[in-house]
């Protein structure tokens, strides 16, 4: 099954000089967690959560609305192609521990968004017509709720 079977078309987006304020009205009225970051077009740039927003306002003591996206920003973004296999997108969200994906076109321009619960939604048992199966959902669940090792115990487990 390929990524634009499953993805979100149309994700909503937010603009590079927007504030953190605009960005948590945005994810209200949608009803979404996450926001690519666009420019120039419908290029994406980076990647904010609602977490990253409650974080840096809380961290910062200012204004969200004095706050830009730019500044809280994640510009490593991790991202599926439409035509790309959904077991890779998968692999994807294990390595990285996340749980949506933009979907890029080859020019870097938003075409939707992948998130886990598009996939959950349409996983079938084995044997169903889906080709994703409830064993590769809950393997990358597993993988992405993961808790890090704490640094003393990493450190002990790493020598």
């Amino acid at each position: 099954m390929k990524v634009k079977e499953v993805m979100t078309p149309d994700a909503s987006a937010i603009w590079i000089t927007e504030s953190l304020a605009d960005a948590a009205k945005e994810m209200w009225e949608k009803d979404c967690g996450v926001l690519p970051i666009i420019k120039d077009g419908r290029k994406v740039v980076g990647i904010i959560t609602d977490r990253d927003i409650c974080m840096a306002t809380a961290m910062r003591d200012r204004n969200p609305s004095s706050i830009s996206v730019e500044e809280v920003m994640n510009a490593t973004v991790y991202a599926a192609a439409p035509e790309e296999d959904i077991e890779q997108a998968l692999q994807k969200m294990r390595e990285h521990k996340i749980r949506r994906l933009p979907v890029l076109n080859a020019e870097g321009e938003l075409e939707g968004i992948l998130s886990l619960n598009d996939i959950v939604l349409k996983a079938k048992e084995p044997g169903g017509k889906q080709q994703i199966d409830y064993a590769n959902v809950v393997h990358t669940y597993q993988a992405i709720c993961q808790h890090p090792l704490p640094m003393k115990t990493a450190a002990v487990t790493a020598t």
